[in-house]
């Protein structure tokens, strides 16, 4: 090994230490306002160091919200909420070019007016509220991190992470996310309801008169260096060649699919899938403390990122089969 290659790997070494660090650092903080809902916090911190965008899905009153105003708290990051209703415009959430007069020469030009997108950390909470117009308003910006307003192309700030929110039982006044958009979600993370002893926790915190303050953690330079770090993960050809196996394993028209996602599956998950299995996976190991992926990782990652990638079909919904029941026969059929 040459001293260069020595030196990378003792410097990623002592980041995988630090990030680990960072990552029990933030969970304390969290753990001040949120009782439970570990592995929510878990797959939250998984997205967050793998520069991923995660969809939170659970009935009110589960403080999906607050998880995510917490983590922006505790980062000392820029942080913007929008209230998703059905009368939002797309350029309530881009920004709009105005027409400006300037008052020494009195010419007239247009300027961009940032909207709230221009952000580190953007919760677009109750995502399913407004049209899908307007929900296409997050495409470039989750994909590309840049705006186009009036011909021209506005950057965002980095790092730059979408998490929202969305109820699954109200559905009057709703509207269901495009394919395209929720592709573009790395995790979606189920939020369920808490056990009985955390219940009773989260009255007991909730009901009395002591606020919880958290402290700053990590800032935008530390989050974007400890991003970089979980890209230089190794995977091995084995783990990477089983997430693409489970990936393309979901989609009835290959060959080799499974009787059951032929019959219950109308389209299959796409290559981002494979792509966030390994990278979710990276992160996963390096949070715990490991500076390598294993299936183990990608196991462990198949419901959030395959789930909402599965769409099945009239047989399935007649069956009552849902799409995390098709990742559970999946994880069951193909073996690393």
């Amino acid at each position: 090994m040459t001293d260069a290659l020595a030196q990378t790997a003792s410097t990623d070494k002592e980041a995988v230490a630090e990030l680990a660090a960072a990552r029990d650092r933030v969970a304390k903080e969290i753990g001040k306002r949120i009782v439970g809902q570990q592995k929510v916090i878990d797959h939250l911190m998984i997205s967050l160091f793998s520069a991923g965008h995660s969809l939170f899905v659970g009935v009110p009153g589960l403080a999906k919200t607050m998880l995510i105003s917490t983590l922006a708290e505790v980062l000392d990051m820029d942080f913007k909420r929008v209230q998703f209703t059905p009368d939002l415009m797309p350029a309530d959430i881009t920004g709009t070019e105005i027409l400006v007069q300037d008052q020494s020469t009195g010419q007239r030009d247009f300027k961009f007016v940032k909207g709230p997108i221009f952000t580190n950390i953007l919760l677009a909470d109750e995502i399913n509220r407004t049209p899908p117009k307007t929900q296409a308003a997050l495409l470039q910006s989750m994909q590309e991190y840049a705006v186009t307003a009036g011909g021209n192309t506005h950057n965002l700030p980095r790092p730059y992470l979408v998490f929202a929110t969305q109820n699954p039982i109200e559905q009057e006044g709703t509207y269901p996310l495009p394919e395209a958009e929720l592709d573009r979600f790395m995790f979606f993370i189920g939020v369920d309801y808490p056990n009985a002893e955390e219940e009773r926790d989260i009255v007991v915190a909730t009901t009395g008169a002591f606020e919880p303050t958290v402290e700053k953690v990590l800032g935008p330079e530390q989050i974007i260096r400890l991003q970089q770090l979980v890209r230089r993960v190794p995977a091995a050809p084995e783990v990477i060649k089983y997430a693409v196996k489970l990936t393309r394993a979901s989609r009835p028209k290959e060959p080799d699919a499974p009787d059951f996602v032929k019959e219950y599956v109308s389209w299959g998950a796409g290559p981002r899938a494979s792509q966030f299995l390994i990278l979710g996976g990276k992160a996963r190991a390096v949070l715990n403390g490991r500076f390598a992926v294993n299936a183990d990782d990608v196991r462990q990652l198949a419901r959030p990122v395959l789930r909402h990638r599965i769409i099945t079909n009239f047989h399935a919904e007649v069956s009552s089969i849902k799409s995390p029941d098709i990742v559970d026969k999946l994880l069951e059929h193909v073996k690393p």
